[in-house]
């Protein structure tokens, strides 16, 4: 039905009967790139994993609309009562914008995450020096270099992980305020082989920060493609950082 290649990766994703979202960020990016139109792919998708699942445990009943308000790759509107895609920000038949309550201070949290590792970090205590030069270092008040440069790299290195784990919000305030801080995180240039940032980490923040950013622009460009106005100011943030 679609390019062989694009096909071959639906196959290989559904293979274990089950689509992450991870899974489905590689193929609408990919099924973009052929210029597919992405709500007959997400229909078409929804389509095989039902098939795949039911020929998995065919023994099972099939009900004909799932009776939470979020059931694998659908979602009930609240206000219509319209099954909606999960990617779907807006509901086609009345309008009802979807907002996930639970997760819109997901960002705020984020950010106190990223805080309390390096609070963490530099609260540690700090190793007792040996040697002459360290004990005069301690006396002056001075740091050793090395010193900082390692609790930099570990601060890095966890927040790195954290904003890699992040889940990609829903909701377009929070996509909204993800991509700001994307931008003055993220937005910050990469050093050289011989600098800094590339020997404390930094620039492995940088870049989990703008690989993080990417997946929430192209989850935006699909779910708020109704929203012309917002999903221009997600499209500025992501100039700002270099995404295509």
């Amino acid at each position: 039905m679609y390019n062989e290649q694009l096909e071959k990766l639906i196959d290989m994703a559904l293979i274990d009967g089950d689509l992450s979202e991870k899974e489905k960020q590689i193929l609408f990016k990919k099924a973009e790139s052929f210029g597919v139109d992405l709500d007959e792919f997400e229909m078409v998708l929804e389509a095989r994993l039902y098939e795949k699942k039911k020929n998995q445990a065919p023994s099972e009943p099939v009900h004909a609309a799932p009776k939470s308000e979020k059931l694998g790759d659908i979602k009930k509107c609240p206000a219509c009562g319209a099954m909606v895609g999960a990617f779907k920000a807006i509901c086609s038949e009345c309008g009802h914008e979807f907002r996930n309550i639970e997760s819109a201070s997901s960002v705020q949290k984020l950010y106190h995450e990223l805080v309390r590792v390096e609070e963490d970090e530099r609260n540690r205590p700090k190793p007792t020096p040996s040697g002459f030069k360290s004990l005069q270092s301690l006396i002056q008040g001075d740091r050793d270099p090395m010193e900082e440069i390692n609790l930099a790299k570990r601060i890095n290195q966890r927040k790195s992980s954290i904003v890699a784990m992040f889940p990609i919000p829903n909701a377009k305030e929070d996509i909204i305020e993800f991509m700001s801080m994307a931008v003055a995180e993220g937005g910050k240039k990469i050093g050289g082989i011989f600098s800094q940032a590339r020997l404390n980490g930094e620039n492995d923040y940088i870049k989990a920060w703008r690989s993080k950013a990417e997946q929430v622009v192209i989850k935006a460009r699909f779910s708020l493609k109704d929203d012309k106005k917002v999903l221009e100011e997600i499209n500025q943030y992501a100039k700002q950082l270099e995404i295509k």
